[in-house]
């Protein structure tokens, strides 16, 4: 016994220093959920000393739904109905503040008083850049203006539901064809020079030309063009928002042609300013009449909407008494124009109280009957929202990055700290076998076990980055195979079913797959039970996917009023090969995914 005590010991002290230099937060829990150890990384993520921890019940660390949740699941697993489960949850912080961790739990049998054995990684970036990429996309879904992506050859590969408003074509139609189909024969050397210029590493900016619809109708559009780059700083395609400005076109050339027609009449000064105040009034776009002394003397409708005034309330009023925080720059640019300049800029930024505006305005003197300039024109167009819609573009390339890279650190952090620690543990066991030779006999069908589940591990982490059997086996098969090697990392039970004969698309395939595994993590994620049910169904020109667990369920509306980014990926994966998606689930009740895609590829994006 004195003999195996001192050869255990150096690992004793091993199994410490992993334990206190571990990245990851480590608790050993009693069955009551109360800390026995917690390592430092734990410690720093929480802001607080290990004796202030270990004086907490793990029900105390986060807030009361979230905390409800993880105790129902640990209630399951002291019962013994299951062995292991994830949850992410929120954390409080010293402070009050929350950080965002990623909670794995086990139950240590082995030991003579059971304990269990918490792993939290620290996702508080990822959640926030997940947030991110969710209102991004949100805001480009939702936009008026046309969101078009290409590739390097000027192929589109993503079109909004802006595009199909502005273009006329539905999305089904274009995403595969070339960007000329929108461009005019006469420009065709203007969108070469375009491109020419992107490749070199430019950018397009607030440029006005002309595009073409499904019909054959021109309309004025003032083009942003931006890169797309991969995580190496390739370029890979661009990213291009089309603002329609027809109608601010009509609205310049008719105030054009009013101030032909005013200046070619003699009639009186007050006449004058009659059919000014008219034109002004029904005028489709922002714009404010002002004399000499900055007073309203008249403003359009659009103008009245747009900054949440009423006519009747302003005419005769200063300005500046209406919007008392104009900025001193503006003020500066109303007297120039009052001394006969002609001042406009294509975006402008107006910070006040209720937040940050973004305009695209022109200021003109208009005259009256002898000459004079009787006041100014302010024109204003609020674009705010295709500001955000630069941004969220100007964002994605980075998002990419950030995605791909948050990958590589978790399939780092996977290898690290599951992998390769039971890795050295297995070196530490055939290290004693060789100090202890009597022993193999006894050890042998251990260590092959753990060889066996760490190759299994390996397997499992290469399946799950890339569908090689998708394309050795057949999409339902390799779907199947996948399955059941889950289920067995899992320790779970997945019923799979499937009447599919038909060869499917490799890509119609790899989007079904994908929305499987992520469906699947879901299950053993958030459900708290150990079988799942799928189900692939052909159907005529369509595939059925159906995925269905009896678990804890969740509120399909809360979760889109939050992140909600595992929902948006797969109906996402789903939309680019233009199928369908569905969630059916609420508390306690399970949750049950249909997907309906088509049989045949159409050019996904």
């Amino acid at each position: 016994m004195e003999e195996a005590a001192h050869t255990l010991a150096p690992y004793t002290q091993i199994f410490r220093d992993v334990f206190n230099a571990s990245p990851i937060g480590i608790v050993v829990e009693n069955f009551e959920g109360q800390p026995l150890f917690v390592n430092p990384a734990f410690c720093e993520m929480l802001g607080f000393s290990e004796k202030e921890l270990r004086s907490k019940h793990c029900v105390d660390f986060s807030p009361p739904e979230d905390a409800e949740k993880d105790w129902a699941l640990f209630q399951q697993l002291r019962a013994g109905a299951i062995d292991h489960y994830q949850l992410e949850k929120r954390y409080f912080r010293r402070g009050g503040s929350l950080v965002w961790g990623n909670l794995s739990i086990s139950l240590l049998k082995s030991l003579p008083s059971p304990l269990i054995l918490a792993m939290v990684e620290d996702i508080t970036a990822k959640k926030t850049a997940e947030e991110a990429r969710f209102r991004h996309a949100a805001i480009v879904e939702s936009s008026e203006d046309a969101i078009i992506s290409k590739d390097l050859c000027a192929v589109i590969t993503s079109w909004n539901s802006g595009a199909e408003r502005i273009f006329g074509y539905a999305e089904a139609e274009v995403i595969g064809q070339p960007i000329t189909i929108l461009i005019p024969p006469e420009l065709r050397d203007e969108e070469n020079e375009i491109l020419e210029r992107l490749r070199e590493g430019g950018r397009i900016e607030h440029y006005e030309t002309k595009r073409v619809t499904k019909t054959g109708k021109k309309v004025d559009v003032s083009l942003v063009i931006g890169p797309i780059k991969d995580s190496s700083g390739r370029l890979v395609g661009f990213s291009k928002i089309a603002h329609d400005i027809a109608q601010r076109k009509k609205v310049e050339e008719a105030l054009r042609q009013l101030n032909r027609n005013l200046e070619e009449q003699a009639a009186l000064s007050q006449t004058r300013e009659e059919l000014l105040k008219i034109f002004v009034k029904n005028v489709p776009a922002g714009l404010a009449m002002l004399d000499r002394d900055m007073r309203y003397l008249q403003v359009s409708d659009r103008f009245c909407a747009d900054y949440l005034i009423d006519s009747s309330q302003v005419l005769g009023r200063s300005h500046y008494e209406v919007f008392s925080d104009i900025p001193d720059r503006w003020k500066e640019i109303h007297r120039r124009a009052l001394e006969g300049e002609t001042l406009r800029a294509d975006e402008d930024r107006w910070d006040r109280k209720s937040g940050t505006t973004w305009l695209r305005w022109e200021v003109r003197p208009w005259r009256s009957a002898d000459g004079s300039i009787g006041g100014i024109l302010i024109f204003a167009e609020d674009i705010t929202r295709r500001k955000q819609m630069e941004e969220a573009l100007a964002t994605m390339s980075r998002k990419l990055i950030e995605a791909q890279e948050q990958e590589r650190i978790r399939i780092g952090r996977e290898l690290h700290d599951d992998i390769n620690q039971r890795l050295a543990m297995l070196a530490i066991g055939l290290e004693q076998l060789r100090n202890n030779p009597l022993e193999v006999r006894s050890r042998l069908q251990e260590l092959w076990e753990e060889t066996t589940a760490i190759s299994s591990e390996v397997q499992g982490l290469s399946h799950e980055l890339h569908s090689s059997k998708l394309e050795y086996l057949g999409v339902v098969s390799g779907m199947k195979s996948w399955c059941k090697e889950f289920s067995e990392r899992q320790k779970m039970q997945i019923d799979f079913r499937s009447d599919v004969s038909s060869p499917l698309p490799f890509e119609i395939g790899l989007s079904l797959f994908r929305v499987l595994q992520e469906a699947l993590h879901n299950v053993v994620k958030h459900s708290g039970v150990k079988r799942a049910e799928v189900q692939v169904a052909e159907q005529p020109n369509e595939v059925h996917l159906i995925v269905k667990d009896l678990g804890s369920g969740f509120d399909i509306e809360a979760v889109k009023r939050g992140c909600g980014l595992g929902l948006t990926s797969m109906r996402e994966r789903v939309r680019l090969v233009h199928g369908a998606i569905s969630f059916e689930s609420k508390p306690g009740g399970g949750t049950t995914i249909r997907v309906r895609v088509p049989s045949k590829s159409e050019k996904p994006a």
